[in-house]
């Protein structure tokens, strides 16, 4: 899988279905054996191996960790007024006024603001605060063994042991969250090694106690994953209440003006204006809040491609930057339980409507599905499940 996919696996991409996670891992000290031959032939030295591995054994409580999560079955309102707390955005326009002469610097090396760097690092550790405690390696020991994703983590305990062979990092002190994420912006170890740099100029590139090496090298990574310098992320806007719905889809990037045309407006009621293209992202539906995404928005995505995760980092980011509160939208939104969206995905996918997982989280897969479902039946295609739409199926 591709890096960026996996940046930050313990809120994005290992939500599987218990059913997947229902299979047979191979006998632990064979499997130990190939992967030092395949390591070996890699080009990690045999006495790293040893020096670092020796004695691991796969961790029960990343398994468990890993079994157990539901983070992303929340609702978009709901996870992100959590996340952008009150407290949380103080904090962060603390940090923006403290480190202003750090942000300028990575700004003018790279071409990230610091309101889009300060969300990611105030989600990802409380600004630094809270790495993690679980050893990287030993949790990256049990995943790649686990049956689960072992293509996704194979590559990514040898990306930590080059780390730890190049000397980045010393073993005991590569501790993080208990999916292998390493740093104050929680880096996999692929992506740690690819994109990480020296910007304190103390010669090592430490991403866990240097927010300076972090931050720059999170900037380093937006920035090679497509950023545009200089133009917007997400605008909060006010949907009509009728329009064509099935328009409000991913990729389906539209220019503003004709945005505008088909009645939205501003946040705050006044008309659209600004140039270029935008998506409009309606993560909780027709009724809920409503947003134009720009180019840049699909960095995020890359970062994380969560929408839930993405929308709440982006509209965090406009929130330092100056703009207000988001609306509730046009009307309340009867949101699904977890049960019921299994539910609905368990009949989306006796339809052969593409349901590759039955989990309860309604990311884009299951909105996709919902299109189809929405417009067989005539109902608005928003791609936003309801009850109604469960009772119909």
């Amino acid at each position: 899988m591709h890096y960026l996919k996996v940046v930050f696996l313990g809120v994005s991409l290992l939500s599987g279905s218990l059913a997947q996670a229902e299979c047979t891992s191979p006998n632990f000290s064979d499997w130990l054996q190939e992967l030092k031959t395949e390591a070996i032939a890699a080009g990690i030295k045999p006495n790293v191996w040893d020096s670092t591995l020796a004695g691991l054994t796969p961790d029960p409580a990343v398994i468990k960790r890993d079994r157990s999560q539901q983070v992303f079955a929340q609702d978009f309102m709901s996870f992100a007024n959590k996340k952008v707390s009150g407290n949380r955005l103080a904090l962060g326009k603390a940090k923006l006024k403290n480190q202003a002469a750090l942000f300028k610097r990575i700004e003018e090396s790279y071409g990230v603001p610091a309101p889009v760097l300060t969300a990611l690092w105030g989600l990802e550790t409380d600004f630094g605060a809270v790495t993690g405690d679980f050893s990287t390696l030993r949790s990256l020991v049990t995943l790649a063994h686990d049956c689960r994703r072992p293509e996704q983590f194979r590559p990514e305990l040898l990306g930590a042991l080059q780390l730890v062979q190049k000397g980045d990092l010393k073993p005991a002190k590569m501790r993080g969250a208990w999916a292998g994420e390493i740093g104050q912006l929680q880096f996999m170890a692929s992506s740690y090694d690819r994109y990480a740099v020296d910007f304190d100029g103390n010669g090592h590139r430490e991403l866990i106690h240097s927010s300076a090496d972090a931050l720059a090298s999170g900037a380093n990574m937006l920035k090679s994953s497509g950023w545009r310098s200089g133009e917007p992320w997400l605008q909060e806007v006010k949907v009509p209440a009728k329009m064509d719905w099935s328009q409000a889809r991913p990729g389906n990037k539209l220019a503003v003006e004709e945005w505008a045309s088909q009645g939205v407006r501003d946040a705050d009621g006044s008309p659209l204006s600004g140039n270029g293209s935008a998506a409009l992202l309606l993560p909780m539906g027709r009724n809920g809040p409503a947003f134009l995404t720009y180019p840049n928005f699909d960095v995020f995505l890359q970062w994380n491609d969560s929408t839930v995760y993405s929308a709440t980092a982006a509209y965090f980011a406009t929130r330092l930057a100056g703009a207000g509160a988001m609306r509730k939208g046009n009307a309340p939104v009867p949101v699904l339980s977890v049960e019921q969206t299994k539910q609905l995905q368990s009949k989306l996918q006796v339809q052969g409507l593409g349901i590759s997982k039955v989990d309860g989280i309604i990311g884009e897969e299951t909105r996709q599905a919902v299109r189809q479902v929405q417009q067989k039946l005539g109902l608005p295609v928003d791609g936003y499940p309801d009850p109604e739409l469960l009772a119909r199926l």
